[in-house]
């Protein structure tokens, strides 16, 4: 029989632990938030369903997105055992430059529709982070501005090259002045993909005030009060070329692009020239050959070319390729920094996020932003650690197996 007794006060109060409570709501919802998709459920709650549903969707079926995060599900690990993990070093170095964590942030378009502070908050969280922030041709912050928001980081830019060229090389001359290190020439928008969830939504670009944007905006009065109290959303880095807005998107998607424009591209550019959109080993090789610095894997996060191959899955087919000659990055579906160390095992020397960083700045602007990274690299150092890796130049191939739900059918020929 176990011994009974009364509760002795002194014994009651070592278990007894009372947290100072954080008054602020917004710093409240972040420090709950212990996943990215609990930042993506804060963001669903607050912001608008036209404004999360341009961020969360993607082309037609959403097949390629959802295969692309079913390909990072499908992963096996494979630890090593009795390995010194007491510090983990997760620096490393990327298109002649350093990066304190093997992620940055990916270019994205209409940033600060998804919440006012917009670009500003990225590339200062990735300032402070020691990561790379990538400024996208339709960001809603100039060129110059991000600049000044992240001084001391690096700052790359991805182009569109436009129907009227004068433009595009007028934004990488800008680029370039204003102390960018890396080019991301994207190739994979001949034509806009069909966007469903935002033709639904009778999505525009500046949002309008209808009746059903109204009743959307009843439960979230503070997205629409940073919107109209804030300055005009636009194009800012294109907003002295002239036309609407409609007329400019339309102007980025050019299907007469070619090989000749990275030529005249290269010649102008004097940093990192880096392919983004690469989806074909025979591109990969074709790209290498012509003398560019890096390629990024990407199908534009599913929002392209509906069922056009998973980065992840290709990924170990470039590399074994072109892994030598280049450097690797890949986007597409990250939304847990297990992704990350399962995409530098098979090959990618760097990843980029784009919808993990959106869906914290929806969440909760700059400080959302900073929970993002912070999250991942929990997620990053947790898993090195638990896999016996001490730096990211450890991880290889042989701690990985891609699962495959889908295998091709052999093709007659």
């Amino acid at each position: 029989m176990v011994k009974r007794q009364f509760p002795r006060p002194a014994e009651m109060a070592e278990l007894v632990r009372f947290k100072r409570p954080e008054l602020n709501a917004s710093r409240r919802r972040l420090a709950k938030a212990l996943t990215i998709h609990d930042l993506r459920a804060i963001a669903k709650r607050r912001t608008p369903k036209a404004a999360f549903d341009y961020t969360d969707g993607a082309a037609e079926g959403e097949i390629s997105l959802t295969r692309a995060r079913q390909a990072f599900d499908d992963v096996e690990f494979h630890p090593s055992i009795l390995q010194d993990v007491s510090a983990v070093d997760t620096s490393t170095t990327i298109f002649g430059g350093p990066s304190a964590l093997p992620f940055g942030i990916a270019p994205t378009g209409f940033t600060r529709l998804m919440q006012t502070e917009g670009e500003l908050a990225g590339a200062g969280a990735a300032g402070a982070a020691g990561i790379p922030f990538t400024l996208s041709t339709l960001g809603t912050t100039s060129i110059e501005d991000v600049r000044a928001a992240n001084p001391q980081g690096r700052n790359w830019f991805q182009l569109y090259v436009m129907r009227q060229r004068e433009i595009s090389y007028n934004l990488v001359e800008r680029a370039a002045a204003a102390g960018y290190d890396t080019l991301m020439f994207t190739v994979d928008t001949p034509v806009a993909g069909a966007r469903l969830r935002d033709k639904r939504n009778g999505f525009s670009i500046p949002p309008q005030l209808t009746a059903r944007t109204i009743l959307d905006a009843v439960p979230r009065p503070w997205w629409w009060w940073d919107f109209l109290t804030t300055p005009k959303l636009e194009f800012a880095s294109l907003s002295s070329t002239g036309g609407t807005v409609g007329e400019l998107l339309d102007s980025a998607m050019d299907p007469t692009i070619s090989y000749a424009d990275l030529s005249i591209i290269r010649a102008m550019w004097p940093g990192k020239l880096v392919v983004k959109g690469v989806q074909t080993v025979e591109d990969a090789k074709r790209l290498v050959n012509a003398g560019v610095d890096g390629l990024v894997l990407s199908n534009h996060g599913g929002r392209q070319l509906d069922r056009a191959p998973v980065p992840f899955q290709l990924l170990p087919h470039v590399t074994r390729e072109v892994g030598k000659d280049t450097e690797i990055a890949i986007d597409t579906g990250i939304m847990n920094g297990a992704d990350i160390v399962a995409s530098i095992a098979l090959g990618a020397k760097f990843t980029l996020i784009g919808r993990a960083y959106l869906y914290g700045l929806m969440a909760g602007g700059r400080p959302g932003v900073d929970r993002t990274i912070q999250i991942l690299t929990e997620q990053l150092i947790r898993t090195m650690k638990l896999l016996g890796v001490a730096a990211i130049g450890e991880l290889e191939p042989r701690h990985v197996t891609q699962l495959h739900r889908l295998l091709p059918r052999a093709q007659h020929l």
